[in-house]
């Protein structure tokens, strides 16, 4: 069953009022004292008390305008819902960055209708920006209102301007089919987490490749992408919903000479 105009502009108008009540929350801890835990005994992968804030405050209401939809979140996990619709959260996506004080992270909520994307947003309050794509299209919002996104032109590796969160992400394998593929790119630049994406779909740069990613790090980004004109898919060609290995690319030319390059060896 298709789903109707008045139903998607009903849960796209509920998905922005969660994306300011998401921006206010982040904006009370940003540079600011917060509690901060760490997830991995092995490493370093930081909660913060934000994170928790966001994703409570998110969870909760959704949960009242919505019960029977479903929940998968990075904080809280998964929470079956009991019909087609299900929210993807991760209240910060660039944790480290939010450590850090810089504003290069963002809140991800997006939803799927039997598990299809079908829009998504990106919010950074520090910018006052949401970056939101769903099948009317992309845009950023912000102060100056609203402004359609488009992906730049670029259809060869040698002018393309290739963005990662850090190498350390990926293993000695994937690593070396990355440093094969960057090293055909104009320029190759570190940080960002998910406003790397953003920047893909605005026009700015040219190719995102990461690896490690959880669902809720990505199935936002797919409608933003996607309504912008970029291809995103996991390093074999397939649907990126599940995380993983990741490509973005400003064209369908470009993602295809990345691909190339990445699967080489």
């Amino acid at each position: 069953m298709k789903i109707s105009g008045p139903e998607l502009a009903d849960l796209e108008d509920f998905a922005l009022e969660l994306g300011h009540t998401a921006g206010a929350t982040a904006l009370a801890y940003f540079r600011k004292p917060f509690a901060i835990d760490n997830k991995d005994s092995q490493g370093f992968d930081p909660v913060t008390s934000a994170d928790r804030a966001i994703e409570t405050a998110l969870r909760t209401s959704i949960l009242e305008r919505y019960p029977d939809h479903g929940i998968v979140a990075e904080e809280g996990g998964t929470r079956a819902g009991r019909g087609p619709y299900t929210w993807f959260i991760d209240p910060i996506d660039g944790t480290k960055a939010f450590m850090m004080g810089s504003p290069l992270w963002g809140t991800l909520l997006g939803l799927t209708r039997q598990d299809v994307p079908l829009f998504g947003l990106l919010i950074q309050p520090v910018l006052s920006e949401v970056f939101v794509g769903s099948p009317g299209g992309a845009w950023l919002i912000n102060e100056r209102g609203r402004t359609r996104l488009q992906s730049r032109a670029c259809k060869e590796l040698a002018k393309a301007v290739l963005a990662c969160t850090h190498p350390s992400m990926f293993d000695a394998e994937s690593g070396a089919a990355f440093e094969a593929l960057s090293a055909q790119c104009l320029l190759q630049r570190f940080g960002g987490d998910c406003y790397n994406y953003a920047m893909l779909a605005a026009g700015f740069i040219d190719l995102v490749v990461e690896d490690r990613l959880k669902p809720y790090d990505i199935v936002p980004l797919i409608p933003i992408l996607e309504a912008a004109g970029c291809t995103v898919t996991n390093w074999l060609g397939g649907s990126p919903a599940e995380g993983g290995q990741v490509v973005a690319a400003a064209t369908e030319q470009l993602h295809a000479q990345a691909l190339q390059a990445l699967n080489r060896g």
